[in-house]
């Protein structure tokens, strides 16, 4: 029966209705007042009239109305407490706090999101140690609570029978501050989709108590194998069985959660947390304390939980196994402060404090011109003179600027110009290669002060080549130390292979390096050096440096085609480096292929050869009738021997190199047609002056001849103004580049140089 409203008159009251209110209101009690109001308003009384009568506020009359109205009886009889719900799940209390967007995390936002006391989220958040006052690092409360200031999530495990989440901890200090969310409630949501289509097909599998049991001691012995340096625990999220299984296979009951003598211990979750909420509360936890525990991490068990789903019931895929690989400090020595890697380091990033867009407008536009007075600064900017001298003051006393000889003006005073002082600032560059590591330092005109390079092998251990990577780079540095002022050097920047997760740091499959797949590399080389260390891809950063040290030749949009191991892109588009939403915008390879229709029977483009130069130009150019080098096919000795007989004269050589100049054409091409550019620049490792004249006339007839807009544009291709070592001078650049560039970011993200006065 549809409920009455006091609004419709006073015959609108049901007789069963009017009779319930009235004995509430006889009675008194908690209930006459409410029932009273709804009696008067019946009777058609309005709101300042029931209130004088019954002697309380209008507010609190218009309030039991709303009641009445919205939830009839029921509504009067409950008194709403607006967002009191009977229980807290604390894990969804945590989870919101740590994932709020724009740090909107405090305890009161959280509370009316949730519709709790502030009260109660502020003690949840003391109790897991989420305020900055309680604890330097969060805690878990599970059941025992973990140990150790620093907690990963390392693994899962799921089975017909029972789940279980693996965690890391390790003693020591926490991290000085957290990394900021790389996770989002996307990534959380698909996690959660692809969680509860494995739980779905789980029944489908079935095990027994004994057979699980063994799969999880045996996953537990991997994980304990995998990651001998943190402590690592077992905290059952549910059990069918009713009991859990430490590490050797024990068990024991789940209302006595103790840990295990073996290596990983277990617990059980916090008592005040559903299971789901509570590995969603991990994951955030980890997410927004550790930089490596990026979006991929999650999508990778997210992968997993899928593939278990859609896996066939007779399947071998009976369980879960999901482990992750390194986490950042969890390789090497030890870190601490007063470590040799700290002590030779520099960290004088604050020293130049760029105070403001103009500040970076202005020295862009010295940059570009060389030397340039400040009245053609005002003209060239849109800046006013008054602004362009103020800035030019300040950048002259802290030595970023210095002044030129005077020159005499057809009229008035002589005018002063100014330039960049090279010497002002430096940066330290690191290309990693899978032959060879390249360590430069720089100065702001882009001069190399010193250099440095050391061999490395590609089945080098990992911990080993971190530290590799971090001695070289000392050294470097402690070379320089005399050309080198420490309040002028701004940081270091590292040059890898890609893919890359920028995210996270981390180095994912690099070509020939399989053995430093998904290494953490740049959190791992911050805890060599206090200063700031930026990634990127190697030929992003090439980019970057051919911006940087190109000045005005190179103000423009351009792509420039890295021949590394393997082919890579970077882009110079729209005044800013283009990265792309995941950081590896440019990857060639593939462009080739589809441009070549090289695809295999499912359409996927092929792996081409021709995209890995020191590979298939000797395998050409034997192929082709060239007596062999005496060095193994492919290694870079081979390639450069065979670029000089092509130099020399060689037809085989020459064919050879022509015909992967071809193919990086064919891929050049696309990339005019698509990004509608009239400059490529060629550079890299094995852009050889040998072999440079045959690449830059295949690739720039081929990007003249065929576009679909070749009327309306030359392309020009062009040798690099970088030195044979472009990624790592690159990477250096990327830190001048950071630093000294003017950008306005919008919410697309996208770079506007626009001067503001």
């Amino acid at each position: 029966m549809p409920e009455a409203r006091p609004d419709d008159g006073p015959g609108s009251l049901p007789p069963e209705h009017r009779a319930v209110l009235r004995r509430w209101a006889e009675d008194g009690g908690p209930l006459a007042t409410r029932a009273s109001v709804v009696l008067l308003a019946a009777d058609g009384l309005r709101d300042a009239e029931i209130s004088r009568r019954l002697g309380v506020s209008r507010q609190t009359v218009g309030s039991w109305r709303q009641r009445w109205t919205s939830a009839g009886i029921d509504g009067l009889e409950h008194r709403p407490r607006t967002g009191r719900p009977a229980t807290v799940d604390e894990a969804e209390v945590v989870t919101r706090t740590l994932l709020a967007p724009g740090g909107s995390g405090a305890s009161r936002a959280v509370a009316r999101e949730l519709g709790l006391s502030h009260a109660t989220v502020a003690g949840i958040r003391r109790r897991w140690r989420l305020t900055p006052d309680e604890a330097p690092a969060p805690s878990v409360p599970t059941r025992p609570p973990l140990p150790g200031a620093d907690v990963w999530v390392m693994g899962l495990y799921v089975d017909p029978l029972r789940a279980v989440l693996l965690a890391g901890t390790r003693q020591g200090p926490a991290p000085s501050a957290a990394a900021g969310t790389v996770i989002g409630t996307d990534v959380l949501a698909g996690l959660d989709r692809a969680l509860e289509a494995a739980l779905t097909a789980a029944p489908a599998r079935v095990t027994d108590s004994g057979t699980s049991a063994r799969g999880l001691a045996d996953y537990l012995a991997v994980a304990g194998r995998s990651h001998p340096d943190l402590g690592l625990h077992a905290i059952t999220l549910w059990d069918a069985t009713g009991s859990t299984t430490d590490a050797t296979g024990a068990t024991g009951t789940s209302g006595q959660p103790a840990a295990s003598d073996g290596p990983v211990t277990r617990h059980h979750i916090p008592a005040r947390s559903t299971w789901r909420t509570f590995l969603r509360a991990m994951i955030a936890l980890d997410s927004t304390s550790h930089p490596e525990s990026s979006r991929r991490v999650y999508l990778d068990l997210a992968a997993e939980l899928e593939r278990y789903a859609t896996a066939r019931a007779d399947s071998p895929c009976t369980a879960v196994r999901w482990l992750r690989e390194n986490v950042a400090g969890h390789l090497g020595a030890d870190r601490s402060a007063d470590s040799p890697a700290q002590s030779q380091s520099w960290s004088g990033v604050n020293q130049i404090d760029l105070g403001s867009f103009n500040e970076c407008v202005v020295i862009e536009t010295v940059r570009l011109s060389g030397t340039i007075t400040r009245g053609e600064i005002a003209h060239r900017t849109g800046l006013t003179q008054q602004s362009v001298s103020r800035i030019a003051r300040s950048l002259l006393d802290r030595g970023i600027l210095i002044e030129d000889a005077q020159r005499r003006a057809t009229s008035g005073k002589p005018r002063t110009p100014v330039r960049l002082c090279g010497t002002a600032a430096h940066a330290l560059g690191i290309h990693i290669d899978p032959e060879v590591l390249t360590a430069v330092v720089i100065d702001l005109d882009g001069a190399i002060v010193c250099t440095r390079t050391r061999p490395v092998t590609a089945d080098i251990d990992p911990a080993e080549f971190v530290e590799r990577v971090a001695a070289l780079g000392r050294e470097t540095l402690a070379e320089a130390r005399g050309a080198v002022r420490e309040e002028g050097f701004l940081g270091i920047g590292v040059a890898v292979p890609g893919p890359v997760d920028i995210a996270s740091g981390t180095v994912l499959g690099p070509p020939l390096m399989s053995a430093w797949g998904d290494l953490p590399l740049l959190y791992l080389l911050k805890d060599h050096f206090p200063c700031p260390v930026l990634m990127e891809k190697d030929s992003t950063a090439a980019a970057a440096g051919e911006r940087w040290i190109g000045r005005d030749r190179r103000a423009r949009d351009f792509a420039y085609l890295y021949l590394g191991t393997g082919v890579g892109t970077g882009l110079y588009l729209n005044g800013d480096i283009y990265r792309g939403i995941s950081a590896n915008a440019g990857e060639f390879g593939q462009l080739c292929a589809i441009a070549l229709g090289r695809v295999d029977k499912d359409g996927r483009p092929e792996m081409m050869p021709e995209c890995n130069p020191p590979v298939s130009v000797p395998g050409l150019a034997v192929r082709g009738g060239m007596r062999p080098v005496p060095t193994a096919s492919g290694s870079t000795a081979a390639y450069l021997a065979v670029g000089e007989a092509a130099a020399a004269g060689d037809p085989a050589a020459a064919a050879a190199v022509r015909e992967v100049a071809q193919a990086v054409g064919r891929g050049a091409l696309g990339l005019v047609d698509l990004l509608d550019i009239d400059l490529i620049v060629l550079g890299g490792p094995f852009f050889t002056e040998d072999v440079a004249d045959f690449y830059l006339d295949e690739i720039a007839r081929t990007v003249n001849e065929f576009p679909t807009a070749r009327r309306l544009r030359r392309v020009e291709v062009e040798p690099s103004v970088l030195s044979a070592e472009a990624a790592a001078v690159g990477a250096a650049s990327t830190i001048f580049h950071a630093t000294f560039a003017p950008r306005l970011r919008g919410r697309e993200g996208r770079a506007r140089h626009l001067p503001a006065d």
